[in-house]
């Protein structure tokens, strides 16, 4: 170790203590070299102090720590770990002078990694310190301790999900995993961070739990712990906190009046649920919201006329007057005014009447009487003149138009009521072309009514002028439909494939569309489509390459790309798109999203999965290998998946065709890589029709992962008496890419083989496919070339759906209409007990998504929706009965009534 002493003499030593305190002290150096330390004065009286000492510090994965040490004055620094020296070569050594003091500065640092300290993991912890010399002694620094930093993933306690009453306190507990250094603790609610200095209404305790000191309207939501330290970042699960207010009574009302309007009666007062109003499943106002009590009303009282008054003198103007009175009795309590005069006059006789005789004024007021009954007169003939005039124009005019209403014979239209006028309320249009509807609430071949519904503002009349709808299901022309789809300006897009697509015309009954052989379809629940609405509703399949998706990075595409519409059609509540998905379905390995075209044909992502939005409009439910969209907005829709790491798979289906009968040496064998999805095999077994080929083996399922590993196919154990493999290399592959994009169709891979001889009929092989560093599938092959096999494409493996594509009305539904009402009214109430929609969503599994449901004014109808779109083919209603009968509602024995009776 070279040292730097006051004359620059350099000595090289073995025995650190030892050679430390004769340089000291002076020494002579073996060998050429020879000198005397000579230091400062001011030097020799010092102790070493530390500037810098060492801290302590973690090792985050993988990276060294360093330690630094600085002291002055100090002729050497050693750094001692856990009682041993550290090795020479193993420091760094800096060496400055202090401009102030003149006095030397030494700098030394170490580099701890983490093999180091795991070394002595769980016996002790892994300190250090470094010792600093000069001529008057040594000094010790403090020591640091090297810790390894974690964070487990498992929290010790997560929170859990709470429903409480306004103005409650809630505690939401957590336990962040262990960790070092200890993480620290933060709560989200809704993914915001939650600030208990800004919003006082939250409190955090020492224990990392959460305090919700009243809980506000508002404070409903998903709230997550999240830990975290130097190391890593965790996330709890979700906690659901809903807050839910119980319902209240308003004041009473002031009495109404009696409603008798003579003797006894009653009158009533009232009072609301609004007090606050119940909201999030809140229990409504106990008692009654009407009272009503006796009263007795006042009679009316008719007013009666006295007698005659005696007649009054003749008077100057030769009358004389009587009067009587409405007092007989007086009208009282809106009794009614007596009728007719209360005063009568009469001429005096000549003998009674005074004579006067006649002035000036008189004569005066006559002649003014006689002039002016002449202009009254002169009028009245003037108007009559021309009323007589106009009355001979008009008569004319009506006899010369008198033609044209010739044979003219006015008709009373009635149109006849429909017999199920109360279930289908349907407002004609009669400006456009009608379809007709046939069919009652439930198949009967006795029922004959019909009424006439309108095609809707939505597309253009049919051409040959109607469709009819029969027992429910849907007769016309696919291929028509489709044809006429893509005449409109927002069908451009549609595939003229009438294999894929399906409609059907729909009014609020709703009902359903499928794709046979697809696993798509549209469930349109009743009260879907508005009251007085009917729409012509169709499901299509796209191709994939047509669209061109855009795909980024680690995306790839999880599922069919399916268009329902027509677009921008209203719905008064969520429908139901069902479509298959290729991923694991595990969320913790994927960022699944789904994409929606817009109007301008650019692709835009609508929804997350994991972090929905019961606000937002669209709302989904992945299952193992079925995605269950709910959504008021139709168009053209997609699941693209992003791997968040390696451990994220596809699922593929491998099959296996080969030549339904080969008359030449080579034989093949083709073996498709493709999505797990139901429509992509349709298309794969069409087109194998087309070419002849047959299923040699049960199709296998293989996890192809995100790793970036292409997939291999290779034959083996081949007689190679009989065959020969005409493949150069040893195996073939699948670009990775190819697989992971998802867009490309009809992936395969074709093995030529050939026989030596035209008798050869007999192959057996084994077939391997595995994704490199990765799983595998093999197939063991033993069949005949020679014999036609007619399980090929038409086998049980197609599993071809022979069942109608458009179900109207109640024929869609497993559950009746009047029955599905029934159940509503009775578990959208709350209860208590939590007997209502709550249980249900639990018994049926559905609790993940009880926020959503109780964000929509009938949970139970979403419920049963769901459950509608799970169990169409398969679906047990008596399973659902029983659910319905532990819950506790009598409704679950009307499943029990016959069809007849329904």
């Amino acid at each position: 170790m070279p040292l730097l002493l006051g004359p620059f003499v350099r000595c090289r030593f073995s025995a650190t203590l030892r050679v430390l305190w004769l340089v000291f002290a002076g020494c002579t150096c073996t060998g050429s070299e020879h000198a005397t330390a000579t230091l400062p004065a001011a030097f020799n009286d010092l102790l070493p102090h530390f500037l810098v000492e060492p801290e302590d510090n973690f090792i985050v994965k993988n990276k060294p720590v360093t330690l630094t040490c600085r002291s002055t004055p100090a002729t050497q620094i050693y750094f001692k770990c856990n009682g041993e020296w550290v090795h020479q070569d193993d420091h760094l050594i800096e060496r400055t002078i202090d401009p102030a003091t003149a006095l030397p500065i030494m700098q030394v640092t170490i580099d701890i990694t983490r093999q180091q300290v795991e070394k002595i993991f769980g016996l002790d912890e892994y300190w250090c310190q470094c010792v600093a010399w000069s001529t008057t002694g040594t000094q010790k620094s403090q020591k640091a301790y090297i810790r390894i930093a974690y964070l487990r993933k498992n929290f010790e306690e997560e929170p859990q999900g709470k429903e409480v009453t306004l103005d409650q306190e809630v505690l939401l507990r957590c336990h962040p995993p262990e960790g070092v250094p200890q993480a620290e603790v933060e709560w989200q609610r809704n993914e915001d961070v939650i600030n208990p200095g800004s919003d006082l209404n939250f409190f955090m305790t020492t224990d990392h739990s959460l305090v919700i000191k009243k809980a506000r309207l508002g404070d409903t939501g998903n709230y997550t712990c999240v830990a975290k330290n130097i190391v890593a970042r965790r996330k709890s699960n979700s906690a659901t906190v809903l807050v839910y207010v119980n319902g209240g009574w308003s004041t009473w009302t002031t009495w109404s009046s009696c409603s008798a309007v003579c003797g006894r009666g009653w009158q009533k007062r009232s009072r609301s649920c609004t007090n606050p109003t119940p909201l999030n499943g809140g229990t409504s106002c106990e008692g009654q919201n009407v009272q009503k009590s006796a009263c007795v009303a006042t009679c009316p009282v008719d007013g009666g006329w006295s007698e005659w008054s005696k007649w009054s003198a003749c008077g100057a103007d030769c009358s004389m007057w009587r009067s009587r009175e409405c007092s007989q009795p007086s009208p009282g309590t809106r009794g009614k005014d007596c009728q007719g005069l209360d005063l009568q006059s009469l001429n005096c006789t000549s003998e009674q009447c005074p004579q006067t005789v006649s002035g000036a004024e008189d004569v005066a007021l006559y002649v003014g009487m006689v002039a002016v009954a002449l202009c009254l007169t002169l009028l009245l003939i003037v108007v009559v003149l021309v009323y007589r005039r106009k009355k001979e124009d008009l008569d004319s005019d009506v006899a010369d138009s008198s033609i044209l209403t010739t044979g003219f014979q006015p008709m009373g239209i009635k149109p006849s009521k429909p017999e199920n006028s109360h279930l289908l309320t349907i407002q004609p249009d009669l400006t456009t072309t009608t379809t007709s509807y046939q069919g009652t609430l439930r198949s009967r071949p006795h029922t004959t009514g019909k009424f006439s519904m309108t095609n809707g503002p939505l597309l253009d009349p049919l051409p040959n002028g109607s469709h009819t709808l029969h027992n429910g299901k849907l007769n016309s022309d696919p291929a028509e439909f489709v044809s006429r789809l893509s005449t409109q300006t927002y069908f451009k897009t549609l595939p003229r494939d009438v294999a894929n697509t399906s409609y059907g015309t729909f009014n609020f009954l709703g009902g359903r569309l499928t794709i046979p052989s697809t696993g798509i379809s549209l469930l349109i629940p009743p009260e879907a489509i508005p009251r007085g609405k009917i729409y012509e509703i169709y499901l299509t399949v796209q191709r994939k390459e047509d669209l061109r998706l855009p795909l980024a990075g680690c995306q790839t595409l999880l599922s069919p790309v399916v268009s329902c519409g027509p677009p921008g059609v209203v719905l008064s509540r969520p429908v139901i798109l069902s479509m298959d998905h290729c991923s694991d379905a595990c969320l913790d390995n994927w960022a699944v999203r789904l994409k929606k075209q817009n109007y301008e044909g650019t692709w835009e992502d609508v929804l997350l999965m994991g972090e929905e939005l019961v606000s937002e409009p669209y709302y989904c439910q992945l299952e193992a290998e079925t995605c269950r969209l709910f959504t008021e907005h139709l168009g053209t829709l997609a699941l693209v998946g992003e791997s968040l790491h390696m451990g994220a798979a596809k699922r593929l289906r491998l099959v296996l065709f080969s030549d339904a009968y080969c008359s030449t040496l080579e034989y093949n064998i083709r073996v498709y890589c493709m999505d797990d999805t139901q429509d992509v095999f349709k298309e794969v077994m069409q087109m194998e029709r087309q070419l002849g080929g047959r299923l040699i083996d049960e199709p296998h399922i293989l996890l192809f992962k995100d790793s970036y590993h292409n997939l291999r196919l290779s034959i083996h154990d081949m007689p190679q008496a009989h065959w020969r493999s005409k493949l150069l290399a040893g195996y073939q592959e699948i670009p990775f890419y190819h697989i992971w994009n998802g867009s490309q169709r009809y992936l395969h891979c074709t093995f030529t083989l050939e026989r030596l001889s035209l008798s050869t009929c007999e192959l057996t092989c084994q077939l391997c496919v595995w994704q490199v560093e990765g799983e595998g599938q093999s197939f063991s092959l033993d069949f005949n070339i020679a014999k036609q096999d007619t399980r090929a494409v038409d086998a049980e493996f197609l599993l071809m759906d022979i069942s109608a594509t458009a179900l109207a009305g109640p024929s869609a539904f497993q559950i009746p209409y009047l029955i599905r009402q029934k159940i509503c009214s009775s578990l959208d109430a709350p209860c208590p007990n939590g007997a209502d929609w709550r249980m249900l969503a639990q018994r049926l599994k559905l609790e993940r998504h009880m926020s959503f449901f109780a964000s929509k004014a009938s949970p139970t109808s979403l419920i049963l929706d769901l459950w509608e779109a799970q169990h169409f083919h398969s679906g047990n209603i008596n399973q659902l009965a029983t659910v319905m009968a532990d819950i506790g509602k009598q409704e679950a024995m009307i499943f029990l009534v016959s069809d007849g009776e329904c």
